[in-house]
């Protein structure tokens, strides 16, 4: 039996999880917390087999937590079951400890073997964490799109001229153009098609973020 300590700051979501889980005999839910330094507090003193980790909580998120356990060495294994999959929370929880990150829409079984995988110590990611961070790896070192080409793109690619981006991110038509002119650069390419395409195979751009 695996033994669970559920960390949500939300009661309705804790009530959830440890109904589900207590349902099937291969958990047992040992504890729950409403933000990080509890349960960093309760994980310390229960040792669960692992912890079901939110990240955004008030007073202390879930990385901070997990980064703090393992710099104690507690050796649960963290999966962290989020609504968030940004590039920013994603990379932040894995590279603080994290053995899995599930997304709070996956199905029960999912949700299951991600469970006795991590318990297990086995990585397991939603699938649209999977992806981004393979977009991730995948984009080039040293010379990686800054925020506000991206930003430039993103209008670009929902079919924005020059002056209507210049427009909407309030900077000057020039300053579009400059923004471009360095991402041609740094994609390896000669015009605003292309620039696009390479962009959303680098992982750059998201069909879901485009989309109007």
């Amino acid at each position: 039996m695996i033994s669970l300590l559920l960390v949500d700051d939300h009661p309705v979501v804790r009530d959830g999880l440890r109904g589900m889980y207590s349902a099937d005999p291969r958990f047992e839910v040992v504890g729950e917390a409403s933000n990080g330094a509890e349960g960093i507090a309760m994980a310390v003193a229960l040792r669960p087999d692992v912890i079901i980790m939110d990240l955004r909580m008030p007073g202390s998120d879930g990385v901070s937590a997990i980064r703090a356990l393992a710099e104690r060495g507690i050796p649960s294994r963290i999966l962290v079951l989020t609504t968030y999959d940004t590039d920013s929370d994603v990379v932040a929880a894995i590279e603080a400890g994290a053995t899995g990150y599930l997304l709070k829409d996956s199905p029960r079984e999912e949700l299951f073997r991600a469970t006795e995988a991590a318990a297990q110590g086995e990585t397991a990611l939603a699938p649209t964490v999977a992806a981004r961070l393979l977009g991730r790896m995948r984009r080039p070192s040293g010379g990686g799109l800054s925020q506000r080409e991206v930003e430039v793109l993103e209008l670009i690619a929902r079919g924005s001229t020059n002056r209507e981006a210049a427009r909407r991110l309030f900077i000057s038509e020039a300053t579009v153009k400059t923004h471009l002119l360095h991402a041609y650069t740094k994609l390896g390419v000669n015009d605003r098609a292309a620039a696009v395409a390479t962009a959303f195979s680098r992982g750059y751009l998201s069909h879901d973020n485009n989309d109007e």
